[in-house]
Parts: C-alpha cells; sequence; structure tokens
C-alpha cells in the first residue's frame, strides 16, 4: 500500500513540476517512478517516517493552523523593526517541553517553530526543544502549547 501511495505521489509530483503532458514525456515519468519505487523497495527505505501515509487526513488542518501562524507572526515582526506601536524586540532563549513520542512529530514540531518568523528552534531531543524567540510575546506564545496540541498525536505514533 505504502509503495503504491507513495507511487501516486511521485508521479503527481512530477507532472506538477514538469507541466508536460505529450504520451512521451509522461511516459519517461512514469518509467522514473517506476525504477524510483523499484530502488526505494529493493533497499526497504519505505517506512512509517520516510512515507507517512497515516498524516495525509491532517495536513489541510495542519497546513492552514500554520500559515496562520506564519502570517500573523511576520505581521508582528515587521511591526517591531518598523517599531511600529511602540513593540520592542527581546530575544529569549526557552526550553520547551516536548509531548510528541516518536522522532517524525518531534521534528515537524520543531520545523513548524521554525518555520514561523521570529522564532528558530535551536536544539531538539525527546524532551525538550530549545527556542530562540525575537520577543517575550513570541515565547509565551510557544510556552501555551498550542502549537504542540496541532501535531496529531494520536496518528503520528502509529
Amino acid at each position: 500500500m505504502k509503495v503504491i501511495s507513495f507511487g501516486a505521489l511521485l508521479f503527481a509530483l512530477w507532472v506538477l513540476l514538469s507541466g508536460h503532458f505529450s504520451f512521451l514525456l509522461l511516459s519517461l515519468g512514469l518509467a522514473s517512478v517506476a525504477l524510483t519505487l523499484y530502488l526505494v523497495r529493493r533497499m526497504n527505505v519505505i517506512d512509517h517516517e520516510s512515507h507517512p501515509v497515516h498524516l495525509y487526513s491532517k495536513f489541510p488542518t495542519f497546513f492552514i493552523y500554520i500559515i496562520r501562524e506564519i502570517v500573523k507572526a511576520n505581521i508582528d515582526v515587521i511591526k517591531r523593526i518598523l517599531k511600529v506601536g511602540g513593540k520592542e524586540i527581546s530575544p529569549q532563549l526557552v526550553k520547551l517541553p516536548v509531548s510528541q513520542k516518536t522522532d517524525l512529530s518531534r521534528v515537524i514540531y520543531a520545523n513548524s517553530i521554525t518555520l514561523t518568523p521570529g522564532t528558530v528552534s535551536v536544539e531538539l531531543n525527546k524532551d525538550f526543544v530549545t527556542v530562540h524567540a525575537l520577543t517575550k510575546e513570541g515565547a509565551d506564545e510557544l510556552l501555551s502549547g498550542d502549537m504542540s496540541k496541532m501535531i496529531p498525536e494520536q496518528l503520528a505514533d502509529k
């Protein structure tokens, strides 16, 4: 099942990136995907974390959430750079507890923090993630745990 869904994902990505729909190019794309699937299956590298099919159903909700957070953080950083509203930059280095159980879910969490402007994940281990935040408010928002709760833990652990 994972090989078929991985192949469909690779072919869809190939079609989207190439933009060519002639028979010859579609056939070559299909052949390259088939070769890739053969090699990946032979090397036995398609597993739970390299192709997380179980997370696909939660992706749209998480995508909307992370885009909203990125836009909010961008506006906040711009206001602080332009000094609109008297907001100052107050760098913080905080350790956030990590409630996720798997490596995949911890990496998704740390990457989500880094994607948000004004915050960077500096260190990640099983118990905590060290984050450099541009502002105290940004650090406090991460400490509230809202972003951590958006990682679908019940699906990420299967």
